[in-house]
């Protein structure tokens, strides 16, 4: 199929060359809309207030992106299974380069910087990649602990066996 793209739910395209002018500050906003199909896509109950606020440094060839990626999700509780809210606040720190991207064992010894596709940057994908990485994989709702049961001796992995033993004696 020709023309087949893949649609990201946040989507904030920029031409470097506009960027390494402005050499500025890009803040991404997320609609109620593009919060609801991520957090669709990241399988948790919601997201909102997700804001990604990126400083840009650099040549059009070799730009560094810093900032932050902030948002208010609601998760799951692992132990309670009781949706809750927790702030996420990510750091940003990428390179970009329009150059030749090291491959093999080059790649190894240095922090391969991402690609710049078709002379863009797209601070949306980058904005969900980040929130993505600072949520919480194993969320847990404040004052909720996991309390296991107390093993019962009768229910043992072995107690059959002592069943057995038992009728040796």
């Amino acid at each position: 199929m020709t023309g087949d793209r893949t649609v990201h739910p946040l989507s904030r395209s920029i031409r470097v060359d506009r960027m390494a002018r402005a050499q500025g500050d890009f803040t991404v906003t997320a609609t109620a809309e593009e919060c609801a199909a991520l957090a669709a896509d990241f399988g948790i109950p919601a997201i909102r207030d997700l804001v990604g606020r990126f400083q840009v440094a650099g040549s059009l060839e070799n730009l560094k992106v810093t900032g932050t990626v902030e948002a208010l999700v609601t998760q799951v509780c692992i132990v309670s299974l009781d949706p809750f809210e927790a702030p996420v606040s990510e750091p940003v720190e990428v390179l970009y380069t329009d150059g030749e991207i090291p491959t093999g064992h080059d790649a190894e010894d240095v922090e391969v910087p991402d690609p710049i596709v078709n002379g863009r940057i797209d601070f949306g994908i980058l904005t969900a990649e980040f929130l993505a990485m600072g949520l919480d994989p194993y969320p847990r709702k404040p004052g909720v602990t996991f309390e296991g049961a107390e093993a019962d001796p009768d229910d043992a992995p072995f107690a059959g066996l002592r069943v057995l033993q038992g009728d040796k004696d």
